[in-house]
């Protein structure tokens, strides 16, 4: 079959064995792929958690239809169209978890689908599970214009935040945070943010920053958030060491909070997936929860697709289709 493959001379399409499902596992025919940013540094070749680096097939987000089933497997059967995340997702086939899935939506196509789990697992895990966010809180997405940032905000308006903030460097993107649940979009390269954020919230600063940010800004993060609030450290868009601002962190007394998957347990990754069915699946299938896709690729074209990128100026997802 054909994949995309990280090898000595880069990423390239190349023929590998088509896998075999054992297990608890399924066998996807897939259709389409999510394009996300951690997909960026493994074609470089930089590992991502437990994978990367030379054979593997690339990717982490597919919608397509179970073609074989593991003897462990349940919840699917051969035909059903579905949705997930794993890895090697950039192939004709790949393999995933009967527990790390989704049925697609009949009123979704596989593009459609192949935007959402990666941002829905990711962004309900760190909004409402870790995060806590309640009915009239303020919140703060950081990176607010990627994928995960934008259905960060629609997940905060839904489960009934007062006021939703959304940061993008990009005068563009932050112009168009407001059509996905923004009240008020900031740019964080600019030093007066923490002041609109704190006039925007009387002067106590947000309940919850969700941030994919980092870096640069984790001691503005601080100043804006109230005393007894919560930060969710999902990313490091900004930097993986910065200057932290410790008096600060103790006085507001704020609960500083890192979450990955790739440090995750399948139990753990099957629980996530879980809680999103159980909790706004429904908002999924009515369509209230969606991600704006801002261009489709043909497999042949999946080196434009990064190019596109990696330039930095898309809204919502870049997807990729195969035949």
């Amino acid at each position: 079959m054909k994949a995309y493959v990280y090898g000595p001379e880069g990423a390239r399409i190349s023929d590998v064995p088509q896998p075999t499902p054992k297990g608890t596992q399924v066998l996807v025919r897939v259709r389409a792929c999510g394009l996300n940013r951690a997909d960026t540094g493994m074609r470089r070749g930089h590992a991502h958690g437990a994978a990367g680096g030379v054979g593997t097939v690339l990717g982490m987000e597919w919608a397509g239809e179970v073609a074989a089933l593991g003897p462990d497997a349940k919840g699917v059967k051969i035909g059903d169209r579905i949705m997930g995340s794993g890895s090697a997702a950039f192939a004709e086939y790949a393999l995933a978890d009967h527990g790390r899935l989704f049925h697609a939506p009949s009123n979704m196509n596989f593009e459609e689908a192949a935007s959402l789990p990666v941002a829905l697992a990711t962004m309900h895990n760190a909004v409402v599970t870790v995060g806590g966010v309640q009915p009239g809180q303020a919140v703060l997405i950081q990176g607010a214009s990627s994928g995960v940032g934008l259905m960060a905000m629609q997940i905060a308006k839904l489960k009934g935040a007062r006021i939703v903030i959304g940061s993008s460097t990009d005068a563009y993107r932050r112009g168009r945070l407001r059509e996905y649940g923004a009240d008020l979009a900031v740019d964080s390269s600019d030093p007066k943010w923490v002041e609109e954020v704190l006039k925007a919230t009387n002067g106590e600063g947000v309940d919850l920053i969700v941030d994919q940010v980092s870096g640069k800004v984790a001691n503005q993060n601080l100043a804006a958030t109230k005393v007894l609030g919560r930060i969710v450290n999902v990313g490091r868009l900004g930097g993986t060491h910065a200057d932290f601002n410790f008096d600060l962190h103790a006085a507001r007394r704020i609960s500083y909070i890192g979450v990955t998957f790739r440090t995750r347990t399948i139990e753990e990754v099957r629980q996530i997936f879980e809680e999103v069915r159980n909790d706004i699946w429904g908002a999924v299938e009515s369509r209230k929860l969606q991600l704006p896709i801002d261009k489709v690729y043909g497999f042949d074209d999946i080196d434009r697709a990064f190019e596109h990128m990696e330039a930095n100026r898309h809204l919502g997802k870049i997807v990729v289709t195969l035949p």
